[in-house]
């Protein structure tokens, strides 16, 4: 069987972030959200404005939570949840990386936090091997 030979730019582009990782349809989805703000407050307003971190920050969380407990689509928008969650995600970061992201967090925590909390975890693991199932929609009717 005979091989292609490789194209020169083959060898440049495989070092590249590989946009491709990116799935369609959930770019799609985040463009819809980012459509929806840019139809109310400009597009690439955060660009020239700034943003406050704990506004996305709230933002997402409020998305990601509504749909958590069941709502999969924002009632007024009609966009998934998740698809704005993205958008105010992409936000930051693009604000970030732009030098427009006002840092309103509040003062780190000692960075072993985390360990600690996971100790914890390890811990009630091991004393309750076996734990309950939880009720969830893969389960509640059982």
């Amino acid at each position: 069987m005979e091989t292609k030979p490789s194209n020169p730019k083959d060898a440049i582009g495989c070092k590249k972030p590989p946009l491709s990782v990116l799935p369609a349809p959930a770019m799609y989805v985040a463009a819809l959200a980012l459509l929806d703000g840019a139809c109310k407050y400009r597009r690439h307003n955060w660009r020239v404005a700034g943003v406050r971190t704990s506004v996305y920050y709230d933002a997402a969380m409020r998305h990601l939570t509504r749909m958590w407990e069941g709502e999969d689509v924002d009632p007024e928008s009609g966009i998934p949840h998740l698809g704005h969650a993205m958008a105010c995600l992409i936000i930051l970061l693009d604000a970030q990386l732009a030098g427009k992201l006002t840092d309103d967090r509040p003062p780190a925590l000692d960075p072993t936090w985390m360990k600690k909390i996971q100790g914890h975890v390890d811990e009630l693991l091991k004393r309750h091997p076996e734990p309950k199932t939880p009720f969830t929609n893969l389960n509640q009717n059982a």
